[in-house]
């Protein structure tokens, strides 16, 4: 029970109370995060609206089966971080660290298919930039395309850097100790911020990949 108790700020009552205040911490946080993406996707609404033929000759551009096998991976990954929130609660250290290790190796393949992609627009000239060439019609309408790819793909890859890192963290953790059935909020947190990395690309894919006239 030391071990446990040791986890309790000294502001709390008991770990029940302070993982309430972490759970609606955690839940306020990723609020703000949605309004972000939001604004974000709003956006890239207006100007789909404005420029739907250029967009869907844009998005022709993308390698779908690439965006295809991420939405795969990142699909496995919330699988495997179910698991290792799971395997915490019930107190099974080894599963809980491998389950996390999984998830973090599947996030980065993740960013490494990402990254190919990335490097595969800038050898075509394919990207935002003053190096941008485009031979066919609506090559403006593009290039406004590629911003918005580039702009939201760039922004959920740091979310999910920040995702690896926070992995990274939970591993070392749980090998020491630090979880069992009774003390397992951050495992959740960091589950429950997971998700929803997951969630905002398989809102990405469709918009991005899936464009018809």
């Amino acid at each position: 029970m030391l071990g446990i108790h040791s986890e309790l700020a000294d502001q709390f009552e008991d770990l029940s109370s302070q993982r309430d205040a972490g759970t609606l911490g955690m839940w306020v946080f990723l609020s703000t995060e949605i309004m972000f993406f939001g604004v974000v996707f709003a956006a890239y609404t207006i100007f789909r609206i404005f420029h739907a033929e250029g967009f869907a000759e844009g998005s022709k551009l993308l390698e779908l089966p690439l965006g295809a096998i991420n939405t795969a991976v990142l699909l496995t990954s919330s699988l495997t971080m179910a698991l290792a929130v799971h395997s915490g609660q019930t107190g099974k250290k080894t599963l809980t660290a491998l389950f996390l290790l999984i998830t973090m190796l599947l996030g980065l393949t993740f960013l490494g298919i990402k990254f190919t992609e990335y490097a595969h627009k800038f050898e075509e000239h394919l990207y935002p930039g003053s190096g941008f060439h485009f031979a066919g019609t609506h090559a403006a309408d593009i290039r406004l395309f590629l911003w918005i790819y580039f702009t939201l793909t760039a922004l959920h890859a740091l979310h999910m850097s920040i995702g690896i890192g926070m992995l990274a963290i939970l591993i070392v953790k749980t090998l020491q100790g630090k979880y069992s059935e009774g003390y397992y909020s951050p495992l959740e947190f960091g589950g429950l911020y997971w998700h929803f990395i997951d969630i905002v690309w398989i809102f990405l894919f469709p918009l991005l990949y899936l464009i018809v006239k």
